[in-house]
């Protein structure tokens, strides 16, 4: 099992591209029309909104489940698949100028994702190092078991706290209460 721990300075940052890849994605399928036209890709609109469906998933995993680290490496995954439909969009497009750009955004957004890729993989094996600590010799109570049997049974019982006359045993009739 992989340990994680949801306050360190890896997962913060996972947690941050998180909410970058849900922003992205949602505008990668709201606005695909727009962003292909401005790219010079517009046969590419239904891919750019399939890519912002994965943006989203990929998000919501680094959000909402456990581990991030699978999540990063699909990020990882996906700024390739970016890359690579973006260098083909580049050849031969009266736009490349700004594929290019946006190439260029989606290496500097790669590069973040694998300094936290790092980072988590570092703070796991940091944690894996650290020794686990034995409780195996504890029970949960104060002292041990057989100091504690009957220790309560000498306690005064409060008034209030006592079983009704009426509905106290009566050793001559055999019955509760009196009639």
């Amino acid at each position: 099992m992989a340990y994680y721990n949801r306050s360190s300075a890896g997962d913060n940052l996972a947690r941050g591209l998180g909410w970058f890849s849900i922003g992205l994605g949602v505008a990668e399928l709201m606005a695909g029309r727009s962003i292909a036209r401005w790219m010079g890709m517009e046969d590419r609109t239904n891919l750019i909104r399939a890519y912002g469906v994965r943006e989203i998933t990929t998000g919501v995993g680094l959000l909402a489940l456990g581990d991030p680290k699978p999540w990063i490496w699909g990020r990882i995954a996906g700024d390739a698949v970016d890359m690579a439909t973006l260098a083909e969009g580049m050849r031969d497009n009266r736009r490349a100028g700004n594929a290019g750009i946006a190439f260029g955004a989606v290496l500097a957004a790669t590069a973040l994702d694998i300094v936290c890729a790092q980072k988590l993989h570092q703070e796991e094996a940091h944690y894996r190092s650290l020794p686990v600590p034995d409780y195996s010799g504890r029970s949960g109570f104060p002292r041990a078991v057989s100091a504690m049997r009957g220790a309560a049974s000498d306690a005064p019982i409060a008034e209030d706290m006592r079983t009704p006359k009426i509905l106290q045993f009566q050793p001559a009739t055999g019955q509760a209460g009196a009639s």
